[in-house]
């Protein structure tokens, strides 16, 4: 029996919290075979971003290329892409490869949890003009859908729907528009598809570790709809993303106590991506 194979293609992150570190973290913890493709290099940790600086859009092509000649992808997540040349890069092989690709999840990687901006405006043009639309989900937080949809930022569950609804309306076939840039005790999703909603809720866990939660979701995501069976037929399924909101709670559980850095009191740690193998 062969393992169920996913696709990452996104940024590093040294520090292992975020990018495609959590990725394949993600994908070990979940039992699919995690392949990946860099797309950016970054000097960063708990405590923020450093440095940032682009693979060779004929290079990212090149591994991505790679992979799909080789596996048999079912999913593909795509995280941070740097800039407008490696985005446009992506979009132009997956219009012209675009079953081989599997179900793709779309994490429109804009800014870190550190606040550090990790992609520029011309890349944000690609990602809304050509990316969203070639994708079978975007997963932005708040922060993320006001620039994409080009308004101001969310601020209760009602506005959050709405950027949902928005993104879909924009050309999206599917929006998880996650709320914890929000200040309600309860943590509030809101997932649209077609012109079916579904609001997610779940408790806001108090702690500095969010490092790297929305490239574990997306990639989970990812995971879950591959296991699933999810194709580009069917698209994502909401079942899908809430496993995948449910491992990520989990995460976020287990390592909310976690005091890696030097310094804990400053930055943000991450997530504990083996939480299953820790409570097995």
């Amino acid at each position: 029996m062969n393992p169920t194979v996913t696709l990452s293609i996104a940024g590093s992150d040294p520090s292992g919290g975020a990018g495609i570190q959590a990725d394949l973290k993600t994908f070990a913890a979940l039992g699919v075979y995690g392949t990946a493709a860099l797309a950016g290099l970054t000097v960063q940790n708990t405590q923020g971003v450093l440095d940032a600086r682009p693979v060779e859009p004929e290079f990212v092509r090149a591994q991505v290329t790679a992979v799909l000649d080789d596996l048999p992808v079912a999913a593909t997540k795509l995280g941070m892409l740097s800039n407008a040349a490696v985005a446009s890069a992506v979009a132009d092989l997956l219009e012209e490869r675009r079953e081989d690709f599997g179900v793709v999840v779309l994490d429109p990687v804009m800014v870190a949890t550190s606040g550090d901006r990790l992609l520029d405006d011309d890349a944000t043009s690609v990602v809304r003009g050509r990316l969203m639309r070639l994708a079978d989900i975007i997963t932005p937080n708040v922060p993320e859908a006001a620039v994409l949809l080009g308004g101001a930022p969310a601020t209760d569950e009602k506005g959050i729907i709405a950027q949902a609804r928005g993104l879909v309306a924009a050309g999206a076939r599917a929006a998880l528009v996650k709320g914890g840039h929000l200040t309600d005790t309860t943590l509030t999703d809101a997932f649209a598809h077609g012109d079916q909603i579904a609001i997610l809720t779940g408790p806001r866990i108090a702690t500095r570790n969010t490092h790297g939660t929305g490239c574990t979701l997306s990639s989970a995501i990812a995971a879950f709809a591959a296991l699933r069976g999810d194709t580009t037929a069917s698209g994502v399924s909401l079942e899908a993303v809430e496993q995948a909101r449910d491992y990520l709670m989990r995460a976020l559980e287990s390592g909310s106590s976690w005091q890696l850095s030097r310094t804990p009191g400053s930055g943000h740690g991450p997530v504990d991506h083996a939480v299953d193998q820790r409570e097995g």
